[in-house]
């Protein structure tokens, strides 16, 4: 019946008509144009006419289907009951809230609460450890490097380093027995190398652990005829070969011994006290004709007594015979060589650049004449702490030699021989005359005016107590600017005066030592103010390297405003790797301030240090043994 009268109703509105205003080009007109209830086909003209007098547009009513206005009173029903159902809901909700806070405070008292409790918290937690663990699995690592950079990588470890690494995982285990790591290796615990227990186990490594091996050194255990083969059959790209007898109280038998490792380029024998090699040289001298450098090292710092028996433990006669491409040669320390063996040697070797007899008590120098008329190229020539004989030194035609380095510290030469030798050197560029009691300012003086020095770079005076000040600030003043290395250590005279004066015309040095050793006589008694120096050095000689103070801290004046002339250095003499001083107070300073500056390993003492000049020579990397 509603319905129907509702209907009926709707009938009856339909006859009349009903009006409204609507803005032309209101959003509401669109809209109801776009819903239908508006006719487009109204006269828009007659439209403005209206608007613009301001009379009500008459428009007919649109009729709304019964179906429609059906759905939409039972959604009104619908509302309705939905608004109630709602309201009695919240209230239902917000009674049920009341009673679940009064209980909760209750239920978190209980023991079950702290149960759950503990679930709950060691829940979240795995469960952040399992994110924890997601995340880094996705994140870079080292895992995820290739194999190529470990191994890059690993080349910097030292031998126990690389066993070490090989015991993290299979892949670094893999890696590391891989023969590209062991291009380098030594066999000699005294020496910090490897140390093998099992030599039978060490000649099956061989064959697959070292095949890439250029250089290695071996112990006197291990100079067997196994290893030996499985080296020479194995180690293809072996060049440098060490064997140490210098433990050895009896040696293996090499009657078997067939093969030797026949590519080196360079070989070093340490000698023993009494064991004799030729034996087994003669099974080897076949097997040596390419090599270019020979190291003896002999037992020099095992002699205790000079009157005790030295024996001739390796036959250098027959060796030279066998060796025609001899370009280095260093007789370190060997006590049997002598004038008649170093001659010998040259004899053979047309081709020897350097000749080393550094600590050979027997060598006059009377060989050093025929040595250098046959060996045109010998351009370096170490003759420290031997016993050379003025009257031999001073028959030679030094001039007509290509000698640029030469080292002569330690011995007793006279002054006139020292004075000839050097006046007579167009070409030296290294000279290493330290501990010399006879050079003197005589000596300095004619070596000046005979213009030998033009060539110089390289200068080594340490404690040559001879030496006064004044010759020294002319020898700098003229020559100060072509110098590299100046080693002017050990010298009392030269104080606070004379360095703030002369570090001026060092501007080319990179290498630079001043200052005596406290333990050194006479004693130091003027105070240093060591600030100057350091800020006068850093700047005038920004190519500084190595730096070496031997003053202590009785000598040094510094304060706590010291450490702003030491910022200036590190910031100034950025290629500056080595600094040397006296350990006490400033060289804590000094390292406190260098470290702070993630630059470790600059600031040395000297008791650990010393700053020479040997590693800028030419042959420094062939003269290398131990």
């Amino acid at each position: 019946m509603y319905f129907n009268s509702l209907h009926n109703n709707q009938k009856q509105d339909s006859k009349e008509k009903w009006r409204f205003h609507i803005p032309p080009n209101s959003l509401l007109r669109k809209r109801m144009l776009q819903g239908g209830l508006i006719p487009e086909d109204i006269d828009r003209s007659k439209v403005e006419k209206n608007n613009f007098l301001d009379k009500k547009i008459e428009e007919p009513i649109k009729l709304i289907p019964s179906a429609k206005l059906q759905m939409s009173n039972i959604s009104a029903l619908l509302i309705n009951n939905t608004a109630k159902f709602n309201s009695d809901a919240e209230d239902n909700i917000s009674k049920a809230e009341l009673n679940w806070t009064s209980r909760k405070k209750h239920f978190r008292e209980t023991e079950e609460w702290k149960v759950k409790k503990t679930r709950i918290i060691s829940k979240i937690k795995a469960m952040g450890k399992i994110n924890l663990a997601f995340i880094i699995s996705k994140m870079q690592t080292i895992e995820t490097l290739p194999d190529k950079l470990l191994e890059h990588i690993f080349a910097y470890l030292n031998p126990y380093q690389k066993l070490t690494v090989g015991k993290v995982c299979k892949r670094w285990r893999k890696i590391v027995q891989g023969p590209s790591l062991w291009k380098t290796v030594s066999f000699r615990p005294n020496h910090g190398g490897l140390q093998i227990l099992n030599v039978d186990h060490f000649t099956q490594l061989i064959g697959y652990r070292f095949t890439e091996t250029s250089s290695c050194e071996l112990a006197t255990d291990l100079i067997t005829c196994n290893v030996l083969h499985e080296m020479a059959n194995k180690c293809m790209k072996l060049e440098h070969l060490t064997l140490d007898f210098s433990t050895a109280m009896q040696l293996h038998d090499f009657t078997d011994l067939q093969f030797f490792p026949s590519r080196l380029k360079s070989l070093t024998l340490c000698l023993s006290e009494n064991i004799f090699l030729e034996g087994f040289l003669r099974k080897v001298y076949t097997f040596i004709s390419c090599v270019e450098n020979l190291h003896i090292v002999g037992t020099y710092e095992k002699v205790e007594d000079e009157e005790e028996e030295v024996y001739e433990t390796v036959n250098m006669h027959k060796l030279k015979q066998y060796m025609p491409n001899l370009r280095v040669v260093n007789l370190w320390g060997v006590p049997f060589i002598n004038d008649e063996h170093v001659d010998a040697i040259s004899s053979n070797c047309a081709h020897l650049e350097c000749l080393c007899v550094n600590y050979c008590n027997k060598v006059t120098g009377s060989c050093l004449k025929l040595v250098l008329q046959r060996c045109k190229k010998l351009r370096s020539l170490f003759l420290a702490h031997a016993k050379l004989d003025d009257t031999i030194l001073q028959t030679i035609e030094w001039e007509k030699t290509q000698i640029e380095e030469l080292d002569i510290r330690g011995t007793e030469l006279k002054e006139e021989t020292i004075a000839y030798i050097l006046c007579r050197l167009p070409l030296i560029k290294w000279l290493d005359a330290s501990f010399l009691e006879n050079f003197t300012d005589r000596v300095m003086d004619d070596w000046m005016n005979s213009g030998a020095l033009k060539n110089l770079q390289y200068l080594n005076l340490d404690t040559c107590d001879s030496l006064n000040e004044p010759v020294l600030i002319d020898f700098v003043v003229r020559y100060g600017l072509q110098m590299v290395g100046l080693i002017l250590g050990g010298h009392h005279k030269l104080l606070e005066y004379f360095w703030m004066n002369m570090i001026p015309n060092l501007r080319n040095v990179n290498i630079l030592v001043m200052g005596i050793a406290e333990d050194c006589c006479p004693k130091v008694n003027a105070k240093i103010h060591i600030d100057q120096f350091i800020d006068c050095v850093a700047q005038n000689c920004p190519k500084l390297t190595r730096f070496e103070i031997r003053w202590d801290d009785e000598t040094l004046r510094f304060s706590d405003k010291s450490s702003k002339f030491i910022d200036v250095l590190r910031m100034k003499c950025l290629k500056l790797h080595s600094m040397v001083l006296s350990d006490g107070q400033y060289y804590e300073l000094v390292r406190s301030n260098f470290e702070r500056a993630d630059r470790m390993s600059v600031v040395r003492t000297t008791e650990m240090c010393k700053t020479g000049l040997l590693h800028v020579s030419r042959y420094y990397n062939q003269l290398l043994f131990n």
